[in-house]
């Protein structure tokens, strides 16, 4: 899928339906990982506002549908550390969904039937967006 602009990528997020509850997002810096979670959020009924959490790692919140949207980022870490213990306990319960950017030092943590969705920024301006 080609998306040509933030406004295309915030729909994508907003109308994405995904198939279980971990979603890997796989990109450069840039290439609109948090701008997807944004509308993602929107999709759920969030309305808070939604920010990378790469200071803080991760941040929640709460959907219309009691849900709660655990959003991770290990852009910083080289070693988890106990954040990876805080992912395996969000993980293991099923009223959460789970973003997850930079996933490369938890990998093996992610279940296996997690989604990917990985952004490749074009030179023309575009995104291509894969999703497995």
């Amino acid at each position: 899928m080609k998306i040509h602009s933030e406004q295309e990528m915030l729909d994508f997020g907003e109308h994405f339906t995904p198939i279980n509850n971990v979603i890997e997002l796989v990109g450069d810096v840039g290439s609109g990982k948090t701008t997807f979670t944004r509308g993602f959020a929107k999709g759920l009924g969030i309305k808070e506002s939604i920010t990378s959490p790469s200071f803080t790692i991760s941040k929640s919140y709460a959907c219309k549908n009691g849900k709660t949207l655990i959003h991770y980022d290990f852009y910083r870490l080289q070693d988890p550390g106990l954040m990876s213990e805080d992912l395996k306990e969000n993980l293991q319960n099923q009223n959460n969904i789970i973003v997850i950017e930079w996933s490369d030092t938890v990998k093996n943590l992610l279940p296996k039937n997690h989604t990917t969705i990985t952004i490749k920024y074009n030179d023309d301006g575009t995104r291509k967006v894969e999703i497995s």
